[in-house]
């Protein structure tokens, strides 16, 4: 459900915290969307992440997309309205 919030957050902007593989809760501020920092033309790159299982997020203070794990995820802060697990 949290994923969803994510995926559906049309490129505005959202506060998600998650746990890290290393086990440190992690509040991560981006959007969905943004494709100015990619390496290749937009269909011609591969994420080789699952999918199912990760969501790729462009990170808006360290300037570089970051992949969550989408079972890792506690809350997510969207328009306003903030929703936990």
């Amino acid at each position: 459900m949290l994923d969803e919030l994510i995926l559906n957050s049309a490129g505005r902007f959202v506060t998600v915290q998650f746990y890290k593989k290393s086990g440190e809760l992690r509040t991560l501020n981006g959007r969905m969307g943004v494709i100015k920092a990619l390496r290749h033309p937009v269909g011609v790159g591969v994420n080789h992440l699952d999918k199912d299982a990760y969501i790729t997020i462009w990170d808006m203070q360290k300037k570089g997309y970051r992949s969550i794990a989408r079972d890792s995820i506690v809350s997510v802060s969207i328009n306003h309205q903030h929703v936990e697990a």
